[in-house]
């Protein structure tokens, strides 16, 4: 009898519902052990099987070790075998990729092992199950998570973040009371709360009444209900302890039972015979499930006797039959793990040392994508140092065949732990290629060198830096250089500290330069090598983000002679990136940009995904920064596209910033705001996300909403850091920090910003983000040139510009408009701009694709012209137009700061209008906007004239304590600090035109 649940049911089918709809779903069910997860499942999954298919894995335990992938490649088997030509179509030209999930696909390709391997296997399975949801609703239901290997964990991680498609519904079940504070699904758990599009059903036990129909179903009457209060008191609700105690008392043995979890666990497996209780014990030893023939091999019982005591075992329904027919594993896991906790140390070890030696003599007895891992763990918990260490190393490399890296590294560790109790004899004939593929070049064959302790650490270096281990990975290095200390070996340390730049880096523990120029020291004066030519292409590259110039020139080009010179040809692709992206930096446009096509074709026909991956970042990036925007953005488009096939995971999210840049300055800000929340969001690495934040806060600033432009650029703060300071963040960073200061009116503090930067210099190739905030501080002291308080500091400021705006390169159309620019906004700090000195930034920027640019100088324009004394008709049309193309495009941009301006200017002007621009140009109040009385307004008025408190009350004739308090009032309202902040504020408002200068404000 299936009991409660109606709640939970509902919520199950509810959500089936949904996905049939068309909108995937995912949901994650909680619950202590035994509480009724499976039952609930199962019941679920019958239900369903009438309008989906239904897929089902679980996770493995094998003593302590989860086999990589286990509950994906149980469920997507079961997929395939209910749908074998959709799941062929959907696969179809992947298949070696996702064989390391599916080994019944054929054998899995050889690959690339990087940091990327395990985002491409990913993006590949999440697509795969999209496809075959396409038409059909699929429930792929993966059971027991406390059990899950951390590679299966960060695959359901990305599969439920970028769940986009398909009648799909993935339901996950764990046990809550196994989640420990440490537990390592625990940090996941909190990761999958964030995302709305994940739903958790937490499973409570049963209230008395459930338990008394519970009761009522196993026996089959009607329970005692003295005997209902006394189960429900003991069980506490929980369903599985309710039908123990409830079948013990029904068979009579409940005298004498305890309150132990244990001993009420193994109450009835102690009732079995004496054969059976043996059976029982060594079914649980085994893992979750044991084959029949492995059984029998290990039990060494007549073929009668084992079948008499796995029939007792299952009469009882403490062991069942697995749903293949082919196996046995234990009803209940709390069960298994009570016999198998119950076991004697030497028990357990004679035990695991038979299952090693039965599955070695034949190793038909279990699967083979599960032979080999699971010989590691029977020999290592069976203590035979001699035969564990080499099966451990084979499991590694299937581990990371799989990509699962992180049970790599869990298996080189153990590796490590036996070497020195393997016998010299044992080690001595293993080699480098037994533990890995891919490894540090040291001009020796790894087909005859003997394998060594250190060779272990380099692998499972990187193995815990490919799977986001690299706490561990760095404390590993930390080890070998101390061994290499001891028998220094240049290049092997060399790359140990390659290693732990990266780590360093990505852990945010610095800018990883210390370790890399201690590597370069390292390979100084060595003959070329690999490692050679990787320490100087990432040197070269370091040196491009922090330090760009002739000395990042130099190491790009070394880098790509000695890449060359020994082969490695990813390295030199990489190098070749670097090398184009620093020619376009220097003012050779056209030359690196064709390099960095050409690498970028290169790596795309070779199949060099991570190198591709970047290409598509940096290209677009350096097309950016000389004004091609729309090549830029239809070349990231393309390279998004690629990204998603090949699971460039590290790649993407640079690529959402990039095409934000690229739809900001085209004018499609909705589009660049969507662009950016991709790149912001949650599940990618920390700079991306801090760039997605300032992209947010751009957009923020231009439409004038500043808190939302605050918040953002907390947030990219934030996620930089302070730990790797580079140009292309620092610089951007400074733009908004100041724009926002300004927009403020907190005059001081964008000086200081300013400053800060000028003093930090503008390195060569950086002028892309120097252009933009020169402006930006130009700008800003144009529009508080007639505010009294904006005076300390304001000259010198301006000249600190003047001279920054001499120095700075020049080269691209898009530099030289914005040179123009920044020259006119000086000329207006100074009031001494004209129509001649604005006409030629106009048609400047004309020629460019920038609308929003466009529309800023356009209106800068028409204020020159019409602040001009004498002003004719001509001048006025002409004005007239201009504005109206301005608040054409502020106002389908929604950038109302430039709006407001435009229409203020008209309206003061007196310009006739049509009334659709009229309309699209009337300025809101802004004094009303901001809640100021007719009386704060006055006061504010004086106060951006620069009278105190004492002159404000002569003149309103009010008392000084009056005028105070009109002080403080605006001030709140106006949400600044100062009276200082409050002018310039109401000045860049327009608040009292007439009492200022004719030139308009900016936009």
């Amino acid at each position: 009898m299936f009991v409660g649940r109606a709640d939970e049911l509902d919520t199950l089918n509810d959500a089936l519902a949904r996905a049939r709809a068309g909108e995937p779903q995912a949901l994650l069910l909680g619950g202590e052990a035994g509480v009724g997860k499976t039952r609930l499942v199962e019941e679920f999954a019958a239900a369903a099987g009438r309008h989906a298919v239904v897929a089902v894995g679980g996770c493995v335990e094998i003593g302590a070790d989860g086999l990589p992938f286990a509950p994906f490649s149980a469920a997507l088997r079961a997929l395939r075998d209910a749908l074998p030509e959709q799941f062929a179509a959907a696969a179809c030209g992947q298949e070696e990729e996702l064989a390391r999930l599916l080994p019944d696909l054929g054998e899995a390709g050889a690959g690339r092992h990087d940091e990327q391997g395990m985002a491409r296997l990913f993006e590949l399975t999440a697509r795969l199950l999209e496809r075959v949801a396409a038409d059909r609703p699929v429930v792929f239901v993966l059971e027991d998570l406390h059990w899950a290997d951390a590679s299966t964990r960060h695959l359901l991680a990305y599969l439920l973040r970028t769940l986009r498609a398909g009648r799909l519904l993935v339901l996950a079940s764990y046990r809550s009371d196994d989640i420990h504070r440490r537990h390592p699904l625990r940090p996941l758990l909190a990761e999958l709360d964030r995302l709305r599009t994940v739903r958790r059903v937490e499973l409570a036990r049963f209230t008395r009444e459930e338990v008394g129909r519970q009761i009522a179903g196993i026996i089959a009457a009607e329970p005692d209900p003295d005997q209902v209060d006394d189960i429900f008191e003991r069980s506490d609700g929980n369903a599985f302890f309710v039908e123990e105690l409830a079948v013990a008392a029904w068979e009579g043995c409940c005298t004498g039972l305890t309150d132990s979890l244990r001993d009420l666990l193994l109450v009835r497996v102690e009732a079995l015979p004496e054969r059976a209780q043996r059976v029982a014990r060594i079914v649980a030893e085994g893992g979750s499930t044991v084959e029949y023939r492995l059984i029998a091999a290990v039990a060494g019982l007549t073929e009668d006797d084992l079948i008499e005591a796995l029939r007792a075992a299952v009469g009882i329904n403490i062991l069942t039959v697995t749903a293949a027919g082919d196996g046995y594993r234990f009803r209940h896991s709390l069960v298994r793990e009570a016999v198998a906790d119950d076991l004697l140390p030497g028990e357990r070890s004679r035990l695991n040392r038979r299952y090693a030696e039965a599955v070695e003599a034949d190793p038909t007895l279990v699967p083979a994508d599960a032979r080999v891992m699971r010989l590691a763990s029977y020999w290592y918990h069976a203590h035979d140092a001699a035969k564990a260490l080499p099966a451990v190393l084979a499991a590694s490399v299937v581990a990371r065949r799989r990509h699962a890296y992180t049970e790599q590294l869990g298996l080189l560790e153990r590796a490590m732990e036996l070497w020195d109790s393997a016998p010299e004899d044992v080690r001595r004939v293993l080699r480098p290629i037994d533990c890995a593929e891919v490894y540090p070049p040291c001009g020796c064959d790894p087909a005859t060198t003997p394998l060594r302790y250190l060779d272990l650490l380099a692998e499972a270096a990187v193995a815990g830096r490919f799977g986001g281990e690299r706490e561990r990975a760095l404390k590993i290095t930390k080890r070998a250089l101390r061994l290499l200390d001891e028998e220094p070996d240049p290049l092997r340390a060399a790359w140990f500290w390659i290693q732990r730049s990266r780590l360093v880096q990505s852990l945010a523990r610095g800018d990883g330069w210390p370790e890399l120029a201690t590597a370069q020291d390292l390979v100084r004066g060595l003959p070329p090598s690999e490692v050679h030519a990787e320490v100087l292409a990432l040197a070269a590259n370091w040196s491009m983000l922090h330090r760009p110039g002739a000395e990042a020139f130099a190491a790009a080009e070394r880098a790509v002679e000695y890449a060359r010179m020994v082969g490695a040809r990813d390295t030199e692709l990489h190098a070749r990136l670097t090398l184009a992206g620093l020619q376009v930096d220097a003012g050779d446009f056209e030359t690196g940009l064709a390099q960095m096509r050409q690498v970028l074709a290169d790596t795309v026909a070779e199949g060099v995904d991570q190198v591709a991956g970047r290409a598509y970042v940096n290209l677009p990036s350096e097309l950016q920064s000389v004004g091609r925007d729309r090549e830029s953005a239809e070349l990231l488009r393309e390279g998004l596209a690629y990204a998603r096939a090949h699971g460039l995971l590290d790649s993407e999210p640079w690529m959402w910033c990039n095409l934000s840049e690229s739809l900001y300055a085209l004018g499609q800000w909705p589009q660049a705001a969507e662009a950016a929340a991709h790149a912001a969001r949650g599940g990618h690495g920390a700079q991306p996300r801090g760039s997605g934040a300032l992209r947010l806060a751009y957009i923020a600033l231009a439409r004038g909403d500043l808190a939302e432009a605050g918040r953002h650029l907390a947030a990219a703060r934030a996620h930089y850091g302070t730990h790797d300071p580079m140009p292309q963040h620092s610089l951007p960073l400074a733009r908004v920090t100041l724009g926002l200061a300004a927009a403020q009116g907190r005059v001081a503090d964008a000086r200081t910003e300013l400053l800060r930067a000028l003093d930090a210099g503008f390195p060569p190739g950086t002028q892309r983000y120097g252009w933009p905030l020169l402006l930006a501080a130009a700008t800003a002291e144009a529009d508080t040139r007639t505010v009294p308080a904006a005076g300390p500091g304001r000259e010198e400021t301006l000249d600190r510009l003047r001279e920054t705006v001499r120095g700075l390169t020049t080269g691209a159309p898009l530099w030289q408009a914005y040179e123009q620019w920044t020259r006119a906004e000086l000329l207006r700090a100074q009031s001494t701009d004209s129509a001649d000195t604005w006409s030629p930034v106009v048609t400047a920027f004309e020629s460019l694709d920038r609308p929003y640019d466009l529309a800023r100088v356009r209106h800068r324009l028409a204020g020159a012209l019409l602040a001009e004394a004498g002003a004719g008709d001509d001048e006025r049309d002409r004005a007239v137009e201009l504005l109206r193309l301005s608040g054409a495009v502020a106002d389908h941009l929604g950038a109302r700061p430039l709006a407001d301006a435009v229409a203020r200017l008209a309206q003061r002007a007196r310009l006739t209008l049509t009334r659709a621009a009229r309309q699209a140009l009337a300025p809101a109040d802004p004094a009303a906007a901001l809640g100021l009385t007719m009386r704060e307004r006055d006061v504010l008025r004086l106060v951006s004239a620069g009278r105190t408190n004492r002159q404000i009350a002569e003149e309103l004739f009010i008392s000084p304590k009056t005028a105070s308090v009109h002080v403080s009032n605006i001030l709140s309202k106006l949400g600044v600090s100062g009276r200082g902040e409050a002018a310039a504020l109401a000045h860049r408002l327009e608040l009292f035109p007439a009492e200022t200068a004719p030139a308009p404000s900016a936009g």
